[in-house]
């Protein structure tokens, strides 16, 4: 029996032990490079997905959005949009509508998605319209995954520049782990809703006497 909590206790989350994607990690800066990552993307049964954007320090600057991270259980292919622009190949990777892509807060990225040009928005699952369904009122992506798994997604690369020449590791690794939870999130989402073996806890509501 799994115990979930209608919200997580942030305080707690520094001390879970940390998590991060293991698998191989690509980084696409060509139409062909990106060509072949979504013509694997799309025989995969189902992919986690996010964006990074360079964050802004002045009021009223907004930069665009750098990087498409793409996620399988064990590779995550990160297309870097600040060389790519929104190309065919990425289009037809966010148009598909026959692989479920599970993201967070999605509706927002598509909006950054949009400001580099047009697309109709394919198969994409938000988490937070489903965990919902658990009761669970956590929204953000270190918190569910707190949540649900008893461990700690990492936020330190989270205002790092998204669009130097090259990528540190650790941007990678963490663009690549946020793209992967989601997947680990769904499923677990889909078997817990299936099976019913959890319990929810509301920690705000007083212990009864």
């Amino acid at each position: 029996m799994k115990t979930l909590y209608k919200k997580f206790d942030k305080k707690l989350i520094s001390s879970l032990p940390l998590v991060k994607f293991e698998g191989r990690i690509v980084v696409v800066v060509s139409r062909q490079e990106a060509a072949r990552a979504v013509d694997f993307l799309l025989s995969q049964p189902i992919l986690g997905v996010d964006t990074e954007t360079r964050p802004s320090f002045k009021k009223g600057n907004q930069h665009m959005v750098s990087l498409l991270q793409v996620a399988t259980h064990d590779v995550c292919f990160l297309f870097r949009l600040n060389f790519l622009g929104l190309s065919d190949e990425i289009k037809r990777l966010i148009e598909d509508t026959t692989v479920p892509k599970i993201g967070l807060s999605w509706h927002d990225d598509i909006l950054q998605l949009k400001r580099r040009g047009e697309f109709k928005p394919g198969y994409f699952v938000d988490l937070q319209q489903h965990v919902g369904e658990l009761g669970v009122e956590d929204l953000s992506l270190q918190k569910l995954y707190a949540n649900f798994f008893g461990m700690r997604i990492s936020k330190n690369q989270q205002l790092s520049n998204w669009e130097g020449d090259v990528l540190q590791d650790k941007q990678k690794v963490y663009a690549a782990t946020d793209a992967w939870a989601c997947i680990m999130l769904y499923e677990e989402l889909m078997r817990l809703k299936a099976e019913g073996d959890y319990q929810l806890i509301d920690t705000e509501k007083p212990a009864a006497e």
